[in-house]
C-alpha cells in the first residue's frame, strides 16, 4: 500500500499502533490530539509541532517571508489553544537553500517574533540545515492545569457543537490570491490577512477550559473534516445545521453560493470547535469577547451529517487537508 492510498490520518493511526500505548503513567494525552500532554512536578506540560514546506503549504510567490514567519508560529499556537493551554517556549528548525537571501530569513524570524511577543512566548533554540527548498518546523511547548485540558475524545451525545468567530475567510483569501480575483481593496486586505496572519484563539481556549468545556479541536483542515475527527475520537456523531454556520460576512457578500463551501471545508480558519452542554455554552458566551455560535448537535450515531433549513441531509464534500491524498495546499 502507498501513502497516497493510506492517507495522512491512516498513517498516524498505523504509527500510533506501532508505538503502542504510553508506558509512562505521566502521559495524559498521547498521539492523535492537537498536542501531547504529560504531568510534571508543578502541573501539566503541553507540546506540539508542525512543519511547513515550500510549494506544499506556501508559495514564496504569494506570501512574504514575514507573513510566513507569523503563520508558521500561529498554527502551533492554535494547537496549544485547542488544548486550553498557555504557550511558553518555541524551537524553530529551518531547511534552507544555500542561495536564500539573509534578509529573507531575518524577515521570517521577525514575523515569528511579532506574534510570539503577543503571547509572551520565547524562541529558545532550534536548528538550521541546507535543503533543496524552504522547510520550517516549529515545536511549541506550553502548560495546562489539571482538569482543564481540552481533548478530542470528550464529546458526548446530547451536547451542542459550537465554534468561535466566523468561518471561510482564509479559504476565500487563498482563492482570491491564486485566481487573481479583483475586489475592493478593503475586502481583499481582510481576506489576505485571514489567510496569511491568523490569530490563534489562545485566550478563548483557556476560557473554554475554565468554563467546563472538555472537548475541542482547532479548525485547520475544515469544519466538517475537523468535526469528523473530534467525533471519531469520542465515538460519537454530529448534525450540523447549515443556517447556523457562521460564514464570515465579507465572504458571504463576495462569494455567493461558494461562501458556505469555504466555511464548511475551506480550512485554515484556526477558530475553535467545541462541544458542551447548553448551560456550559451559556457560561462560555458570558466570558467570551468573540462570537460563539452553536452549529448543531452531538449524536450517538457515528458520522457527521449536514442539514439544510428544512432538516434534510445535504451532500457535502468534507474537503479537509490530507498530505498524501490532497493536491497542493498553497
Amino acid at each position: 500500500m502507498k501513502l497516497s492510498e493510506l492517507g495522512e490520518f491512516g498513517l498516524i493511526d498505523l504509527l500510533a499502533g506501532v508505538v503502542g500505548a504510553p508506558r509512562n503513567g505521566d502521559v495524559v494525552v498521547g498521539i492523535g490530539d492537537d498536542a501531547a500532554c504529560w504531568r510534571v512536578e508543578d502541573g501539566l506540560q503541553l507540546a506540539t509541532t508542525d512543519s511547513l514546506v515550500e510549494d506544499v503549504h506556501f508559495s514564496l510567490g504569494t506570501t512574504s517571508w514575514r507573513d510566513l514567519g507569523w503563520k508558521s508560529m500561529a498554527v502551533n499556537l492554535s494547537d496549544i489553544a485547542a488544548m486550553g493551554g498557555t504557550p511558553r517556549f518555541a524551537l524553530v528548525s529551518l531547511g534552507l537553500p544555500a542561495d536564500t537571501d539573509v534578509a529573507d530569513v531575518e524577515g521570517l524570524y521577525r514575523g515569528m517574533a511579532e506574534l510570539t511577543r503577543v503571547f509572551n512566548v520565547d524562541i529558545v533554540g532550534g536548528d538550521v540545515v541546507k535543503a533543496p527548498l524552504v522547510m520550517i518546523t516549529v515545536t511549541l511547548t506550553g502548560i495546562g492545569r489539571e482538569g482543564q485540558i481540552l481533548t478530542r475524545d470528550a464529546a458526548a451525545p446530547g451536547q451542542l457543537a459550537a465554534v468561535t468567530g466566523n468561518l471561510g475567510a482564509s479559504a476565500a483569501g487563498r482563492v482570491v490570491l491564486h485566481n487573481r480575483i479583483e475586489m475592493d481593496e478593503d475586502t481583499s486586505a481582510v481576506l489576505r490577512e485571514a489567510h496569511f496572519k491568523p490569530n490563534p484563539r489562545v485566550a478563548e481556549g483557556q476560557a473554554l477550559a475554565r468554563c467546563g468545556v472538555e472537548a475541542a479541536i482547532d479548525i485547520s483542515d475544515g469544519l466538517v473534516s475537523d468535526l469528523g475527527k473530534l467525533c471519531k475520537s469520542s465515538g460519537v456523531g454530529a448534525k450540523i445545521s447549515l443556517p447556523q454556520v457562521p460564514v464570515h460576512p465579507l465572504v458571504a457578500e463576495s462569494f455567493g453560493s461558494d461562501a458556505m463551501r469555504f466555511a464548511l471545508s475551506g480550512g485554515e480558519d484556526y477558530e475553535l470547535l467545541f462541544t458542551a452542554s447548553p448551560d456550559t455554552i451559556d457560561r462560555v458566551r458570558e466570558g467570551m469577547l468573540c462570537p460563539v455560535t452553536v452549529i448543531g448537535d452531538i449524536t450517538a450515531e457515528p458520522g457527521v451529517k449536514v442539514l439544510d433549513e428544512a432538516g434534510n441531509e445535504v451532500e457535502i464534500d468534507a474537503g479537509g487537508w490530507d498530505h498524501f491524498v490532497s493536491g497542493e495546499q498553497c
